[in-house]
């Protein structure tokens, strides 16, 4: 596992170049792939963005199939492998690389290559929504008391996405 205490990056791991394309190329099969499962409910989205991000889901949610958990503890270096698919199936599109930008917020370099990475994704609209649900879902983990470390780069980036500052999570 590239982070094997924590789903969180703390460090570079310095993944190759075609490590990287790998994980584009898993992914992208991965979202073409048809299901049923839910990964990321339209209704937990329509109940949380109010209370996590200050906003309102909006009423169209594009979606593709997905990991629904990725994150640096569940993937390897070499050869890349993905682990974890218990919560995989349709998830917004782009809910995997924000998700995954969001676990690197405390390696800025990694950070900054998860965003060049998956530019083409995050970059759009449908993307953008994704990130947020990622940002999301990351912020009611920080109200149930984890992620305490990259709460206020969460915040950060959710209000860099919307323009309006999350309410603070209460710490439970």
């Amino acid at each position: 596992m590239i982070s094997p205490t924590a789903p969180e990056l703390l460090a570079d791991p310095e993944l190759t170049d075609g490590w990287w394309t790998e994980l584009h190329q898993a992914m992208d099969v991965l979202a073409g792939t048809p299901t049923q499962r839910e990964a990321v409910r339209t209704l937990w989205m329509r109940r949380s963005f109010p209370l996590f991000l200050g906003i309102d889901a909006p009423p169209r949610i594009e979606r593709v199939t997905g990991h629904g958990d990725l994150h640096w503890a569940n993937l390897t270096a070499s050869p890349l492998t993905i682990m974890d698919w218990e919560r995989w199936g349709s998830v917004p599109v782009g809910f995997g690389a924000g998700l995954l930008h969001a676990y690197s917020l405390r390696v800025p370099a990694i950070a900054a290559r998860v965003r060049d990475e998956f530019a083409d994704v995050l970059g759009t609209p449908a993307g953008r929504l994704g990130e947020l649900a990622a940002l999301c879902e990351l912020l009611q983990s920080v109200a149930r008391g984890e992620y305490a470390d990259i709460a206020e780069p969460l915040m950060d980036r959710a209000e860099a996405l919307t323009g309006r500052r999350p309410p603070v999570p209460p710490q439970r």
